[in-house]
Formats: C-alpha cells, sequence, structure tokens
C-alpha cells in the first residue's frame, strides 16, 4: 500500500470517531500530512477523500488554492513588472487575506457535521504561511477543517514542504504512518 492508500485509510479511521463539538476552532483542524512529492496524488485522490467523507455520512467541501495566485498577479497592476523580474515578487498580506476570505466563506456555508477541505498549499509556497491562514479562519470551522499539508510531522513540530522552520500546532495529524492515529 502506498503512502496516499495508506493516509485514506488513516483519514476514514478519524472521520469516523465521534467529533466532539465543545472544542475551540484550533482543534478542529486536522492535517493530512504527506511528503511534497506526493502532491499530484493527492490531487489525483482526492475525488476518493470525498467520497470517504460521504460514505461517513459528513458534508464535503473543498476550497483549492492552487489558482489563487496566478489570479492574484494576473490582476495586479504592476504584473509586467512581476513578469519581467519574478525575483523581484515578494510575499504580502493580500494572499493570505484572500486565502482566510475563501475558507471563511466555505465555512460559512457548512455545518457542524461538514469537513471543508484546503488544497494547494503547495502553490503558495513562499508566499503565505499555513499557521498564519489556519490562525485567521480558527473562529470559522464548525465542522472540521482538513488541511492537505505537504510537509512532514514530527514530535508536533510541523514543516511546510520539508523546508520552512516547523510551527507546534494543536491541530490533529493524520498522517501515512501505518496504523497511525490520534483521538
Amino acid at each position: 500500500m502506498n503512502a496516499i492508500d495508506r493516509l485514506a485509510n488513516n483519514y476514514t479511521r478519524q472521520l469516523n470517531l465521534p467529533w466532539p463539538q465543545n472544542i475551540a476552532g484550533k482543534q478542529r483542524v486536522w492535517f493530512a500530512v504527506y511528503p511534497p512529492s506526493e502532491e499530484r496524488r493527492i490531487r489525483a485522490k482526492m475525488p476518493h477523500f470525498e467520497a470517504i467523507t460521504l460514505e461517513s455520512k459528513h458534508g464535503w467541501a473543498l476550497v483549492d488554492l492552487t489558482p489563487l495566485l496566478p489570479e492574484w498577479i494576473g490582476k495586479h497592476e504592476y504584473r509586467e513588472g512581476i513578469f519581467a523580474e519574478p525575483q523581484h515578487l515578494e510575499a504580502n498580506d493580500e494572499l493570505e487575506i484572500r486565502a482566510s476570505e475563501m475558507v471563511r466563506e466555505v465555512c460559512a456555508r457548512h455545518d457542524s457535521a461538514s469537513v471543508v477541505a484546503i488544497a494547494g498549499l503547495s502553490s503558495l509556497f513562499d508566499f503565505m504561511r499555513v499557521s498564519t491562514l489556519i490562525d485567521r479562519v480558527e473562529d470559522s470551522i464548525s465542522g472540521r477543517l482538513l488541511v492537505f499539508f505537504p510537509g512532514e510531522y514530527q514530535r508536533n513540530i510541523y514543516r511546510f514542504m520539508d523546508a520552512r522552520d516547523g510551527f507546534n500546532y494543536m491541530a490533529l495529524p493524520i498522517t501515512s504512518t501505518e496504523s497511525f492515529i490520534q483521538a
């Protein structure tokens, strides 16, 4: 069984555990952690994750952040300069704010029995921090927020794209480790 299939199995087990309702937004976040090299496989398996969720009698919504950066650059007043000298393009709050608005809008339309999934974080590498996104949306999570996280998890530390300094977060990790699950 490959890593993504194990991740899906562990997600299924986590999904079918009871969902406490009296927990903070930060504790409603699940990180599906996988190696960044598996991004294409995760994308191909996204309908499988949706099917698992729906079979478990939970709602499903996907927020794909992949087009966010190209759309932002395309609308930018200095886009020609950005295309001419892309090395000068820097991270800014606009992308983080727009990403958080997109997640908040979807969370607002779903109830406490739903999973709102975030995909496409790798497309925003170097332009926003995952921890900042979670901080901005945590109060809008009523069900569970499933973050497809390309990186690693070790000893309560998450490292985005295996490159950034890690951050400690209250999110529940779902990994591709055999039989890894936390209640």
